[in-house]
């Protein structure tokens, strides 16, 4: 009899449960006290409650658990200091969307070698996780396998749909399931109305197949996330973080009766890929509220220990240290500039108006 299954597959290798994970790498003392106030605040954010700002800030990807927990140990720090204006959330990004191919991020190839031991990323996406909230920071992920969540989303306090799966009905679905607040990024085509339909499709209630806690596949019902919102990443074309885009796209979400909160990607089109160009984008935010403008609630910082980045070797020993493998990001010390300066305006204010 000729197979008429499997025909492309190589290999098939079952997998640690999401619930047996969970039991290697419990979350520690007060991290579930963390998630859950960090969410809160955040909603209030993206709903115009707080006057505050949301700072998603941190390296394009983890590629060295090590450096990244050097950087965390930074952010935390400063996070203490602006905290009343400012509630910094780190990127910590395991999973990178690929145009054609190339690494995967650190739960697809944690050896950074081809070898792809999905398992063993997994684990070390949960113990940075783990460790990270434990130094009292909350984190952020970009959710792009719609089983990975089951493993990690009771650690993440905001999660992002980038600009290659915001048309995605698989992600808009998962979306509708996650229990904290999800920025959809416009496409990199520039259209805003993608991620508006995005949010609007992740506000309902779904049904698809997934995972169960204990690793069976299920079908999932949703009730709907009502906390996405939208995220200006720029284009292929150029920016989109000015004062008449966020207008524009202020009231596209009042239309749609969606959260009016908007967060901008300083990085990305909106540097058009020059890490250097982020302050530039940051200070024209911060001019906006200045100015009055309400609809602007965060904004996210690519940064990391070592400006610039790095393509990967095939002699990993070559690596330089804290210097991202993926885009361009800031280093720590132009970070730390730019909190205090965003801090400073926002006290001098008294807040956003709101």
């Amino acid at each position: 009899m000729r197979p008429t299954e499997d025909i492309n597959i190589k290999k098939l290798t079952t997998i640690i449960a999401p619930e047996a994970l969970k039991q290697v790498f419990p979350a520690p003392k007060g991290a579930f006290d963390l998630v859950a106030a960090s969410r809160k605040r955040l909603i209030d954010l993206i709903h115009n409650r707080d006057a505050g700002m949301v700072a998603i800030v941190g390296p394009c990807s983890i590629h060295d658990p090590d450096a990244a927990m050097e950087y965390a140990r930074n952010l935390s720090a400063l996070s203490k200091r602006v905290k009343d204006h400012i509630l910094v959330v780190m990127r910590t990004y395991f999973e990178k969307p690929r145009t054609v191919v190339g690494w995967k991020g650190l739960i697809s190839d944690p050896d950074l070698d081809g070898t792809h031991l999905i398992s063993k990323g997994l684990g070390i996406a949960r113990r940075v996780m783990c460790d990270i909230t434990g130094m009292g920071l909350p984190i952020a992920t970009e959710t792009l396998s719609p089983i990975n969540p089951q493993y990690l989303a009771d650690l993440i306090t905001w999660g992002g749909i980038g600009a290659r799966t915001s048309q995605s009905q698989t992600h808009r679905e998962m979306v509708s399931g996650l229990s904290f607040p999800v920025g959809i990024k416009n496409p990199t085509t520039g259209e805003l109305n993608v991620a508006v339909d995005a949010m609007r499709s992740a506000n309902h209630a779904h049904s698809f197949l997934g995972i169960s806690h204990d690793g069976k596949a299920a079908i999932i019902d949703t009730t709907g996330n009502p906390n996405t919102h939208l995220v200006l990443r720029g284009s292929d074309e150029g920016t989109n973080f000015d004062s008449k885009t966020v207008r524009a796209a202020s009231k596209m979400m009042a239309d749609n009766n969606l959260p009016d909160g908007i967060v901008i990607d300083c990085s990305h089109g909106n540097s058009n890929k020059r890490y250097e160009l982020q302050g530039a984008a940051l200070e024209d935010i911060l001019n906006q509220i200045s100015e009055g403008e309400k609809a602007i609630c965060g904004f996210m910082l690519e940064s990391f220990l070592k400006a610039g980045n790095q393509k990967l070797p095939d002699d990993l020993t070559q690596l330089e240290y804290g210097v991202s493998i993926t885009d361009q990001c800031i280093d720590w010390e132009t970070t730390e500039e730019l909190l205090m300066k965003t801090h400073e305006t926002l006290s001098r204010m008294g807040g956003r108006k709101i």
